[in-house]
């Protein structure tokens, strides 16, 4: 099971409670597609054995409406812990990835379970980015995770992101909440390429509030266009929000800038950007 919990003005772990009743996670995530049921007869098991999940302000995830949950990628497995914070805050996850990963059976499946491929660094690539937009405008929670593949970082912060997660965040109403995750890379550690397998290893969950880009979506409401500037700008104002929340889970200083997006991927990444 997951545990909800916060750190109290000692640096001790205590339950957080949430300020206002929420409503039944099973009405508050609506329908169940037959993929996405199996997606939960797999991963909720899988990820309950591999992680001890735990989640730091979790009530922040709104019960309705659009989410765009922005986290950083510290492990392949990220999205099996990942999916569990979204679910068992009372929400259906839909995850971008990369199109290679939507084949035969399984491919059905994903898209059944309403995940999004991505075609990167193709022609339809934009076609990612328009089905998150088309998500969200749906009222569903989309996780993205805008560096693209597992950080490179050797201290596993978060390095420079692709600017699709800014074109999602100010072309919809949605609220854009940073998430740090910190943990699934002692599982698989991507540099290394090591698999340690242990029972139950934790996995930290800290949701920050949500992004004020309410500046930013005026401007573009008012026919500033999505200049290359603009979703720079946004982009690592977001990241900066991602980075922050990460620094307060590891209580540790942050870093003051980004480290550098490799040029080309590499055997084993799964994208989580669309662009």
């Amino acid at each position: 099971m997951a545990e909800e919990t916060s750190a109290d003005g000692a640096g001790r772990l205590a339950v957080d409670r949430p300020a206002g009743r929420r409503p039944p996670r099973w009405r508050t995530r609506g329908r169940l597609s037959y993929g996405m049921v199996a997606a939960i007869l797999v991963i909720y098991p899988v990820s309950s054995l591999m992680f001890r999940l735990r989640y730091r302000h979790g009530d922040r995830l709104p019960p309705h409406g659009p989410v765009l949950l922005v986290a950083n990628h510290v492990s392949v497995l990220d999205p099996l812990a990942c999916a569990r914070l979204v679910f068992d805050n009372g929400r259906l996850p839909h995850f971008l990835a990369k199109q290679s990963v939507f084949k035969g059976f399984a491919g059905t499946l994903l898209r059944s379970a309403g995940q999004i491929p991505v075609a990167r660094f193709s022609a339809d690539a934009h076609e990612a980015l328009d089905a998150a937009k088309a998500d969200l405008d749906a009222g569903n929670v989309v996780v993205i995770y805008p560096e693209g593949s597992v950080t490179r970082d050797p201290d596993w912060w978060p390095m420079q992101a692709r600017t699709g997660v800014a074109r999602l965040a100010l072309t919809t109403d949605a609220v854009v909440l940073p998430v740090a995750q910190w943990g699934p890379q002692e599982v698989h550690d991507y540099h290394r390429k090591k698999l340690r397998l242990r029972f139950r290893a934790p996995a930290d969950y800290l949701v920050g509030e949500p992004v004020d880009l309410s500046a930013q979506r005026a401007q573009v409401r008012a026919g500033r266009s999505l200049s290359t500037e603009l979703l720079r700008e946004t982009t690592d104002l977001i990241m900066v929000e991602v980075r922050n929340q990460l620094a307060e889970l590891r209580a540790l200083p942050a870093p003051t800038s980004f480290h550098p997006r490799p040029r080309r991927e590499l055997p084993g990444d799964l994208s989580g950007s669309a662009a």
